[in-house]
């Protein structure tokens, strides 16, 4: 690199850090020092590697980019606002972290093209990068090398790095070897609290190495070494680490190098002495015309590979074209219902009982033969959750033609995983673990919902039915934890039929992820009557009405409660109480329904009595049983036997429920006596 081009470069570079540091201190919120910091590598990043154009942002066969280092939003701001993404303009960079603009304060994956992750939580984009790597290879070995073969990069810092979710990650992507992923470390040796010495001593290249890695470590304000660094990692055939040892608060005259540059601005006076010590002579985002033009010359390159791409993919026979459409718009095949109906049908002639997590394997025979996208996995419980179908294979490290991954016991980094799979596009990812593992990759969950993200979440062993493992097994409080989650729906399912339509219902919520919380213990079938639309769709209906037209009682149920509650519906029939029985599968979907369809499932709480009976806590069932209602639930932990005795003892046993219900009612009446 010659000195011309020298001096170019770091022109480009204080472009990006003088608009993040404008940002942030219009804000007067953000983190400058990042930004600062890892400038010259983003920028050669940029400039002379990734892939991408701005003009076709969601172009199937880009580079990922992901910024893991999420507090460092306003370096991508920056970067896409100077390689020509029309919608970051300069105004959106000055509108940073305020209400509604494009710019938040962590980058979301639904606000700009450009964005490929919604990170923040550390450590997050970094499996998200591992989730979009296993993409590309999955990509290309169904589609083929001329139409996927890119890379994907991401910026990781230390905080990033100490996550636990970042050691499962890269033990996977090192077992994968996922050889075109490439990670670009800010090495600067500070965390908020000041140097990364006061919490941790471990060697990180040798920790990324002990994993299958290949590693380097450069100087991360050396244009050459940067450029030389990447250039080797592409070549590598191992997932690529690079740590690049950088300045916090680069140039930062008083700060650069303490963590006082970390979650601060600068302010005007710390900026001018940057602006002097960089030779920067600008007003704030103020930015001349002839970098611009240097930055939006740094896409030559990318336009004539893209153009390149647009050729192959018109030499593809139209069928394929429309192969490779339909894959990446998700669209699902007509088959799937015609598959469900016959599934249902044989169902109701030749019911044997099972637990729901077995009915869903069985769902899964079906479903992944018909839809190409799905890609299923599970935490070290494939056997246990019944997540693979009968026609999956193992995706593995030389072989990426199957549809199904052993994610091992990384249930955090399976969660981020899957939704970088989803972020990719096309894939609709599952996976499985007991339901009380959830708390493990909780994190992951909710960034599923907040980025409106498509997976399937697999959760069996979803109460205290699953017996003698005990209470650190049996999850009380997960339901009402999941069902808090914003965007996200629990799926309770309680027969077979349910367990079909849940899947069914789950394949169509495109924004948004879902739960299917399935037994372990074999369950009857409570649904007996074919029906002639998805009932579970509508998230709760009457599965078995009174026999007077104004019941006393209304039971509502989930899941392995369901059957129960239809056993206390035929008691207190022989007490002449009638009563009858509402599945509530969804409540999500419930409550999404209209009032008229709500009052005419629930009544009124003056015209019955509503009891909730479900193997949980009682925590949300207010909202439906009201002031005045009973509810059958747990306040305590769980214990070790089997499962009819744990059940029996927490008070789930039909004639002690019909027995309460009674009691509940005599009560009323007397108070109204």
């Amino acid at each position: 690199m010659n000195l011309g081009e020298l001096e170019k470069k770091k022109r480009m570079a204080n472009a990006v850090r003088f608009l993040s540091v404008d940002a942030i201190n219009k804000a007067n919120s953000g983190h400058p020092g990042m930004p600062l910091g890892m400038a010259d590598v983003a920028s050669i990043l940029y400039a002379d590697f990734l892939v991408f154009n701005p003009e076709d942002p969601l172009w199937p066969n880009r580079d990922r980019f992901v910024l893991s280092a999420g507090h460092g939003s306003a370096l991508l701001y920056s970067l896409l606002h100077l390689t020509g993404y029309q919608d970051m303009s300069i105004n959106e960079l000055k509108n940073f972290r305020q209400i509604h603009s494009c710019t938040p304060g962590h980058p979301e994956a639904n606000h700009l093209p450009g964005i490929e992750a919604t990170t923040g939580p550390l450590g997050q984009g970094l499996a998200n990068a591992v989730g979009m790597a296993l993409a590309e290879r999955l990509m290309s070995q169904r589609f083929g090398e001329d139409l996927i073969n890119h890379y994907t990069y991401t910026i990781v810092g230390d905080g990033c790095l100490m996550e636990g979710i970042s050691q499962e990650a890269i033990s996977l992507a090192g077992h994968m070897n996922l050889q075109k992923l490439i990670v670009l470390f800010d090495d600067n040796g500070i965390t908020i609290d000041g140097e990364t010495t006061l919490s941790t001593s471990e060697n990180i290249i040798q920790r990324f190495q002990a994993c299958g890695w290949d590693t380097q470590s450069i100087d991360g304000h050396d244009y050459t070494a940067i450029s030389k660094a990447i250039q080797k990692a592409k070549k590598e055939n191992k997932p690529s680490f690079i740590a690049c040892k950088t300045v916090i608060g680069f140039g930062a005259t008083n700060k650069q190098g303490t963590n006082k540059v970390h979650g601060a601005p600068l302010g005007a006076e710390e900026r001018a002495a940057l602006s002097e010590n960089l030779n920067w002579p600008h007003e704030p985002f103020e930015i001349p015309q002839d970098l611009y033009d240097s930055w939006l010359l740094s896409l030559e390159r990318c336009k004539k590979t893209y153009s390149s791409w647009v050729d192959v993919l018109s030499k593809k026979t139209p069928e394929k074209q429309e192969e490779f459409s339909r894959f990446l718009e998700k669209k699902l095949p007509e088959s799937i219902d015609k598959a469900a109906k016959h599934y249902i049908e044989e169902t109701l002639k030749h019911h044997v009982e099972r637990a729901t997590r077995q009915d869903s394997q069985r769902c899964l025979n079906l479903l992944t033969k018909e839809i190409p996208q799905l890609i299923g996995g599970s935490a070290d419980l494939t056997a246990s959750n019944n997540t693979k179908a009968s026609n999956q294979k193992d995706i593995t490290a030389t072989d990426f033609s199957g549809s199904y991954l052993n994610y091992g016991i990384r249930e955090h980094a399976m969660g981020a995983i899957m939704n970088g799979l989803a972020l990719y596009g096309g894939f609709i990812p599952y996976g499985g673990t007991f339901l009380v593992f959830s708390d493990y990759m909780r994190p992951a969950m909710r960034l599923s919902a907040l980025t409106k993200l498509q997976v399937i979440y697999v959760l069996t062993h979803d109460s205290i039915g699953l017996g003698e493992d005990g209470p650190t097994h049996q999850p009380v409080e997960h339901l009402a934890s999941l069902r808090a989650i914003p965007n996200m729906y629990v799926f309770r399912p309680c027969d077979a039929i349910e367990t079909m339509e849940s899947w069914q219902t789950s394949l169509t919520l495109k924004t948004a992820p879902s739960v299917l919380a399935l037994t372990r213990q074999a369950l009857p079938l409570s649904r007996t009557k074919k029906a002639k639309q998805n009932l579970t769709s509508l998230g709760g209906y009457i599965i078995c009405d009174a026999k007077t037209p104004t019941p006393r009682v209304i039971l509502l149920a989930t899941g392995s409660e369901v059957p129960l509650a239809l056993k206390v519906q035929d008691l207190l029939s022989t007490k002449k109480i009638s009563s009858r029985v509402v599945s509530l599968p969804c409540l999500e979907l419930f409550d999404k329904q209209s009032d008229d369809y709500k009052n005419k499932i629930l009544g009124t709480e003056t015209s019955a009595l509503r009891v909730s009976i479900e193997a949980g806590i009682a925590i949300g069932w207010e909202k439906y049983i009201g002031q005045n209602g009973l509810s059958i639930s747990l306040d305590t932990f769980g214990l070790s036997a089997p499962a009819k005795k744990v059940f029996d003892h927490f008070g789930f046993k039909a004639e002690d429920i019909a027995e309460k219900v009674k009691k509940k009612l005599d009560k009323k009446k007397n108070k109204k006596l």
